[in-house]
C-alpha cells in the first residue's frame, strides 16, 4: 500500500512537473515581439564611377546606437525592422582635381529582413534577407563643391547573427548585415571647377551590432 500511495504520488509530481513546463512554454511561446538596442558599426564598401575627372570616392565609417524590432510568426520565422541614423564624410579621391572634400552626408536606412530561427538551448542563432530603403538628407557640402545631392534609393540585405537568452525576457545579441546599397550623387562645383559632376557610387556597407533585448 505504502509503495503504491508513494506511486501515486511521485505520478502526481511528474504530472504537475509536465504542467508547469507547459505553461512556461506556453508563455514564452506567447512572447511574439522581441525589441533589441544596439550598438553598431556601420562599415562603407565603396567605390564609384565619377564622369569627367575620373577617381573614386572615400566614405567614412560611423558608430551609433540602433533600435530594432522583430515579431516571430511561428517559433521559427520572424520579421525585423531596424531604426537608425548615420553621418558619414564623403571625399572623392584619385581625381584628375586631386583629392576633393564633399563635406558630409546622413543616411536614414529603414531596414525589414525576414528571419529564420533554430533555436538550440539558450543560443538562438538566424539567418535573413530582405529590403532596404535608404533617405539621404542634411547634405553639407564641404569647402569645394557648391551643392552635393545624393538620391535615395532601394537596396538589398542579408543577415546573419544570434539571441543568447539569459532568460525568459531578456537576451544578449550579435548581429551581422550586407547591404547592397548604390546612389547616383550630383556635385555641383560650379564655381572650383566651373562643371557639375556625376557619380554612380557603390556604398555596399557591413553593419556589425552587439547589444541586449527583451521579449514582450
Amino acid at each position: 500500500m505504502k509503495k503504491a500511495i508513494l506511486g501515486v504520488f511521485l505520478m502526481l509530481g511528474v504530472f504537475q512537473l509536465t504542467a508547469q513546463e507547459d505553461v512556461q512554454q506556453q508563455q514564452t511561446d506567447s512572447k511574439k515581439w522581441q525589441v533589441r538596442a544596439r550598438f553598431i558599426s556601420v562599415i562603407p564598401s565603396e567605390s564609384a564611377s565619377i564622369e569627367a575627372i575620373g577617381g573614386d570616392v572615400s566614405i567614412s565609417t560611423a558608430y551609433v546606437p540602433e533600435l530594432d524590432f522583430t515579431y516571430f510568426f511561428s517559433k521559427n520565422w520572424a520579421a525585423e525592422l531596424i531604426l537608425a541614423t548615420t553621418n558619414h564624410d564623403v571625399e572623392a579621391v584619385n581625381t584628375a582635381a586631386g583629392t576633393i572634400n564633399l563635406g558630409d552626408v546622413w543616411l536614414l536606412p529603414p531596414t525589414l529582413t525576414f528571419q529564420y530561427h533554430y533555436p538550440i538551448g539558450n543560443f538562438k542563432p538566424y539567418v535573413g534577407a530582405g529590403v532596404n530603403y535608404t533617405i539621404f538628407y542634411g547634405e553639407d557640402e564641404g569647402p569645394v563643391a557648391d551643392d552635393v545631392s545624393y538620391d535615395n534609393s532601394f537596396g538589398v540585405a542579408f543577415q546573419t547573427g544570434f539571441d543568447y537568452a539569459l532568460n525568459d525576457t531578456w537576451f544578449l545579441n550579435l548581429d551581422v548585415k550586407k547591404i547592397f546599397l548604390q546612389t547616383d550623387a550630383t556635385v555641383n562645383a560650379t564655381s572650383a571647377l566651373g562643371a557639375t559632376v556625376g557619380a554612380d557610387v557603390d556604398i555596399n556597407p557591413w553593419i556589425i551590432g552587439v547589444g541586449f533585448g527583451m521579449k514582450f
